[in-house]
């Protein structure tokens, strides 16, 4: 059948040839000779005797170390699972998680090992998908951006109130580049007035009337009668900010807004109803406080809003990085230092003896 070298043979192969070998050594043929009639390295069976007589069994091992030596260590594991079961962060996703502990201090460690050890506890929930797209849809054109304050975009929410048909309303003004909140609103009544009112107060909060007139952001929202109403229109010609509408019934055009309002809504202290406006505005006072400076958003890679709009996103994505090899510099000295100690301990001629 040709040479034997740099061959895998599985464990009932190793066994007929040791087998052979054995049986010509009865017959007066050395082993050595029967290697080479064999073409097999003599070396090489002489291993095979070896884990056979320490009953090691002939069976390949997967190459390489059993574990890998930047393996989580038992106190992080331990951590990951207190925190994920902790009252206090028991609704965050597994990413949020692991972002929430870097930044605390508590562990350092990527999202798919926080989602293994999750996965292993019984931890993770399934998250089904969303709507699907019809496909017939185009992305509208729109320019890339490099900073804050380039293209705003609003919407409009119904809130619903403990009395039924009766709806408060969200007017919510959004960074595309950095998601941040830059002006909210709550109104009983959808009407232009209060979308102007929306949109000068983002202007006010952002200076952008102290800026070049090329260098103002450029708004996109829906097609509604607020939208599309002559004073919104006039506004934004007033104040030289291009105004970008998305086609009917393509939420896709305007998805940062869209995404915004489901995160609103989706978040657990959510209360679903209000008794009045006082409510709702107090409510969402502290919400987008917390949604600013707080909110660990997966769409600028995990950093605040606010730290997103005032240029730190790179900073801190870098630091995280370099906190997450050092981390696994630690592991893999750690669990080296445990090997070594196994070894020491482990003496398998002495075992096959006392067997």
């Amino acid at each position: 059948m040709g040479p034997i070298a740099d061959l895998w043979l599985p464990a009932e192969t190793k066994q007929a040839i040791l087998l052979v070998i054995a049986t010509a050594q009865v017959q007066g043929v050395s082993a050595r000779r029967s290697c080479t009639i064999l073409a097999i390295s003599h070396r090489r069976v002489m291993r095979w005797q070896a884990q056979e007589r320490q009953g090691l069994g002939l069976a390949d091992g997967t190459p390489g170390p059993q574990e890998a030596m930047h393996r989580l260590l038992p106190v992080e594991i331990e951590c990951i699972v207190a925190m994920a079961t902790s009252a206090a962060y028991v609704d965050l996703s597994h990413r949020i998680l692991a972002v929430t502990a870097g930044e605390k201090g508590l562990f350092f460690a990527s999202f798919s090992t926080v989602y293994r050890v999750l996965l292993a506890q019984g931890l993770m929930t399934a998250r089904g998908p969303g709507g699907h797209h019809n496909g017939h849809s185009l992305v509208p054109v729109r320019k890339a951006l490099t900073g804050p304050n380039q293209r705003w975009c609003w919407d409009i929410s119904y809130l619903s109130t403990m009395e039924k048909g009766v709806y408060l309303y969200l007017y919510l003004l959004l960074d595309e580049f950095s998601r941040k909140v830059v002006a909210w609103r709550i109104a009983w009544n959808q009407t232009a007035a209060e979308a102007g009112l929306l949109l000068e107060d983002g202007l006010e909060k952002e200076n952008i009337l102290d800026l070049p007139e090329d260098r103002r952001p450029e708004l996109i929202n829906d097609r509604g009668r607020q939208m599309k109403a002559k004073p919104i229109r006039q506004l934004c010609e007033d104040h030289h900010m291009p105004h970008l509408f998305a086609r009917p019934r393509t939420p896709n055009d305007n998805p940062f807004i869209e995404s915004a309002f489901s995160t609103v809504k989706r978040t657990p202290d959510y209360p679903g109803q209000f008794l009045d406006d006082g409510q709702a505005v107090a409510y969402f006072a502290k919400y987008f406080d917390w949604y600013n400076h707080e909110h660990y958003h997966s769409g600028i890679d995990y950093v605040t809003p606010v730290q997103a709009h005032t240029a730190l996103r790179g900073k801190i994505v870098a630091r995280r990085l370099s906190q997450q090899r050092a981390q696994r510099l630690r592991r893999r000295l750690a669990n080296q230092k445990s090997s070594r100690q196994k070894t020491r301990n482990h003496n398998p001629i002495a075992a096959s003896l006392v067997a």
